[in-house]
């Protein structure tokens, strides 16, 4: 991350000189052209006079044919340090990136070169898809010629149609979307038809006294949802009270808040994707954002096993040398690796959990058996083996 943290103040550095940069220039061609526009008003008055040019309209016009000389050769001055400043990027992302990331990919990944492209191209136009990036998918597959099966890209597009609705503030796709699948949703325990009633009738609040006979007839959509929402049912009914008076100045000005907007599109996205199978965020993202992290300390382990000339430590296969941790973020399931053997568990070498409560795996156990004890290697507790118990997670 330090990394990054330097090639981004060089960066900033740059945006902030282009920003002054042009403030200046369009501050001086202002200046510029008033000067001109006023002696081009006095030459063509001295025209129309028809007398003879003054000594001192000589002076000027030689004035700001020297100003207009400096400004353009002070801006062209500033231009130029601007290229350097961009040169610096470059060089700081060369001082603090290593381009040579090849040693850390077994040369196999792309022995089957056609196949791994395929599923490489198949998940950037999955990505696409996803963020909505319609047409750039489309290009994609016919230049690779890749063949993307109708039913693949049904779920993006109808996805895609809804939230676009969404961010314009259109609830109709949305509700209609919510009802056809009512009963899958209330399986998975959502609450995204409720939200977009909800929403639907703090617009109607938005609209005044005007909308409070709409907006009471529209409450009847919280029927179906009284048990699970009461309060938040009883919180909406209790500001049309205040509906006459200015809701916005009311306790109940926070129903107003344009976050809700955002929160209903976060909660249709989610629960959308868990309920057509789709992950929330792309696995070409998630593969991208994971690699950032992890490929800076792969790097570094592969220089020092270079550095002790031990390279058969790493064999480039189905493992790591080193344990990286990709935060809580990417963890997608269970995974128990014993402490003490530093081994992913598996239906062969299962987790056992211990008397007193530590959860080690079952070679490593078998390994600390000693004259029939078994001694915890983090407590100093003696018990009988076979007292240990099988996790499943």
């Amino acid at each position: 991350m330090e990394q990054c943290a330097c090639v981004e103040r060089e960066l900033d550095k740059v945006l902030q000189k282009f920003l002054t940069y042009g403030q200046h220039c369009e501050q001086s061609l202002e200046e510029l052209l008033c000067h001109v526009g006023q002696l081009r008003a006095e030459l063509a008055s001295a025209a129309l006079q028809g007398t003879p040019l003054s000594a001192t309209l000589s002076l000027v016009m030689s004035q700001c044919c020297r100003k207009i000389k400096d400004t353009v050769q002070k801006l062209a001055s500033d231009h130029k340090d601007i290229h350097s400043s961009v040169s610096r990027v470059g060089k700081a992302i060369d001082r603090n990136f290593d381009s040579e990331i090849c040693g850390v990919v077994s040369d196999a990944v792309w022995d089957s070169r056609e196949t791994q492209q395929q599923i490489l191209q198949m998940a950037i136009v999955e990505h696409l898809y996803q963020q909505g990036m319609l047409s750039v998918a489309e290009e994609l597959c016919q230049e690779s010629t890749l063949d993307v099966d109708l039913d693949f890209k049904q779920p993006f597009l109808e996805l895609n149609r809804i939230l676009e609705a969404l961010h314009e503030q259109d609830l109709g796709p949305a509700l209609e979307w919510a009802a056809s699948h009512r009963q899958r949703l209330l399986e998975l325990n959502s609450s995204l038809e409720f939200k977009l009633h909800r929403l639907h009738f703090i617009r109607l609040l938005a609209g005044g006294p005007e909308k409070q006979l709409e907006a009471i007839s529209y409450a009847r959509h919280f029927q179906p949802f009284a048990r699970l929402h009461q309060r938040e049912i009883q919180v909406m009914m209790g500001s049309l009270v205040y509906l006459r008076l200015g809701l916005e100045k009311s306790p109940y000005g926070h129903l107003l808040d344009s976050s809700h907007w955002a929160e209903i599109c976060e909660t249709f996205t989610r629960d959308a994707c868990s309920l057509l199978g789709l992950s929330v965020e792309s696995p070409l993202s998630v593969s991208f954002a994971s690699g950032c992290v992890a490929l800076p300390v792969l790097m570094n382990i592969k220089a020092v096993i270079e550095q002790r000339q031990c390279t058969g430590v790493w064999s480039h296969k189905d493992e790591l040398p080193i344990e990286i941790e990709l935060g809580m973020k990417c963890w997608y399931h269970s995974v128990f690796a014993c402490p003490i053997l530093r081994q992913q568990t598996s239906d062969a070498n299962p987790p056992i959990k211990l008397i007193c409560g530590h959860v080690i795996s079952r070679d490593a156990l078998n390994k600390l058996i000693n004259g029939g004890k078994l001694k915890c290697p983090y407590c100093p507790m003696e018990q009988n083996p076979a007292d240990g118990k099988r996790i499943i997670f």
